[in-house]
């Protein structure tokens, strides 16, 4: 399977583009609640501690998202996945030291 995209477009997501529909979700609600972590942990039945990982994860993802500007997009995807904790320590440095590799390959061939 072969995966494209326009690198110009990439450059002008915004960090908000990053987000999957189930953050934004949560980002709604936790706008709509005020903030109130409390109140946001009642609407999803679950616990306060969960929701506040919740919003921990969808914190640490913005950073990572908005301080890539200069990655490549593969780089941004795969550092947001992490952050979400969708992609493990251990496949998370294996992919991001392959990708490395094929850059600096490229970068030779070039």
């Amino acid at each position: 399977m072969k995966v494209s995209f326009n690198l110009s477009q990439v450059k002008q997501r915004g960090w908000i583009d990053y987000l999957s529909e189930e953050d934004r979700a949560f980002l709604k609600r936790f706008l709509l609640s005020s903030g109130t972590l409390k109140e946001l942990a009642a609407q999803y039945g679950i616990s306060y501690p969960t929701v506040r990982l919740r919003l921990d994860r969808l914190i640490d993802k913005v950073r990572v998202v908005d301080s890539s500007r200069d990655m490549r997009h593969f780089e941004t995807v795969l550092r947001s996945l992490y952050a979400d904790g969708r992609v493990d320590a251990e496949a998370f440095r294996a992919l991001l030291e392959a990708h490395q590799e094929e850059e600096r390959d490229a970068a030779r061939s070039a």
